[in-house]
């Protein structure tokens, strides 16, 4: 492609920003990128309280996120953000460790027993299902591997393996064919509690390929990366560093592609590009871009989790003193409630605590935005850490994907072959 190809790049979230970057150091530098809200970072999204920044999004990451890494190291920034743990409660508020033998002696088999199906999961996911962690789910449905490695290097690798296959499965079935469930103790809580829905509905290969086995065990380990000015900080420093920043408050109402060229009306006036990347929802390109049947059709399979966080004041003596995983409301039978709750400064009350919780799935009625904050209130008014205050909230857009029918029927390949 010339170097001089004019190229829109829609979004101003991470994949936008990344998008440009990566333009950039290949030579391409006549891009623009349109932001239709007036900051970057999109689902990284850290606004102020008392002087501090606080998170609405995305939390945290770990070293494995060699993405994230790249655009580090481009900015010339670090992870320099409040060390994190947590703890863990049941439904009724009750502080619990499941995963220490000597506090619950009863759990000690199932205990031993699941460390043992996470080794034999690490050693079928690196010869059974070699391949699986590739960047990317192109050709999966058929067997195949084609992208780039979970390295730092990030080379490009490909390959065929029939058992790759079995990944279009819901991970809950992949889990039972390979004899493993009991991993799913683990793997739930930095997937269903980060906002990527259920182990019954999503298919395996989602699963997977965000949590590889060193993801998940940095997790574990909480071998984990946080940024003093919050997860949009990166992005805001990525956005400063681009020769073409990203253009705020662009508001397009119009896509057309014809003769070989784009035009995006934004903001009332029509540009004319060569080329288009859109990183914003494509199950709502449709609504403003010039669609084909077939893309119509295809976008219209597109799923998203709806993924509400608050932001909360309690009073000094109700603050957590640390942050909790309640892994009994990670269950689609408890679809709304709280799963997770943060505090990410250990040096003071005077900060807000965010909560998280899903409200779809696919086999129940969404349950209704408000009906949802609620039910987590409540939770934390359970949790003995009840609010005082709503300082923040939102509800995401969060993670779109298909189902295992349309997985298997190869989605990705038929789109990608568009």
């Amino acid at each position: 492609m010339d170097k001089n190809t004019k190229i829109c790049i829609i979004g101003g979230g991470p994949a936008g920003l990344s998008a440009g970057m990566y333009l950039e150091q290949k030579g391409y530098d006549n891009y623009t990128i349109l932001e239709r809200n007036d900051h970057v970072g999109g689902k990284c999204h850290s606004p102020y309280y008392n002087g501090r920044r606080y998170e609405m999004g995305a939390i945290m990451g770990v070293p494995s996120y060699y993405a994230v890494h790249d655009v580090e190291e481009f900015c010339g920034i670090t992870h320099d953000g409040p060390r994190l743990n947590r703890n863990y409660k049941d439904r009724d508020g009750n502080v619990i460790e499941p995963f220490e033998p000597m506090k619950n002696i009863l759990k000690i088999p199932r205990l031993m027993k699941m460390k043992k199906q996470i080794t034999e999961l690490g050693r079928i996911l690196e010869t059974k299902y070699k391949g699986y962690d590739v960047n990317g789910h192109r050709g999966v449905a058929q067997g195949r591997y084609e992208g780039f490695a979970v390295s730092p290097e990030r080379e490009p690798v490909s390959g065929e393996n029939e058992n790759l296959k079995d990944l279009s499965m819901p991970f809950k079935d992949w889990c039972a064919l390979n004899e493993v469930d009991l991993v799913q103790d683990v793997w739930i809580g930095p997937f269903t509690a980060f906002g990527y829905g259920y182990f019954d509905e999503i298919p395996a290969a989602y699963v997977l390929k965000y949590l590889d086995f060193q993801t998940c065990m940095n997790f574990v380990r909480v071998n984990l990366w946080t940024w003093k000015y919050g997860t949009q900080y990166i992005w805001e420093c990525l956005n400063e560093k681009l020769k073409n920043p990203a253009r705020l408050n662009s508001v397009i109402s119009r896509v057309e592609r014809k003769d070989g060229k784009v035009f995006v009306t934004v903001n009332g006036e029509t540009e004319e590009y060569d080329k288009l990347i859109v990183t914003s929802p494509l199950q709502f390109f449709p609504e403003y871009a010039d669609t084909r049947e077939d893309e119509e059709y295809y976008f219209s399979k597109i799923e998203f989790e709806r993924y509400d966080v608050l932001a909360v004041e309690t009073k000094p003596e109700d603050h957590p003193e640390i942050s909790y995983y309640v892994f009994d409301n990670m269950t689609p039978d408890r679809l709304g409630h709280l799963m997770v709750y943060y505090r990410r400064w250990k040096d003071t009350r005077d900060q807000v605590i965010t909560t998280y919780a899903l409200r779809k799935h696919k086999n129940s009625e969404e349950i209704p935005y408000e009906e949802c904050k609620q039910m987590v209130l409540d939770d934390l008014k359970t949790m003995k850490n009840p609010a005082s205050n709503i300082v923040n909230e939102q509800s995401w857009y969060y993670f779109p994907h298909v189902f295992s029918d349309d997985y298997a029927s190869g989605w990705y390949d038929d789109v990608e072959a568009m």
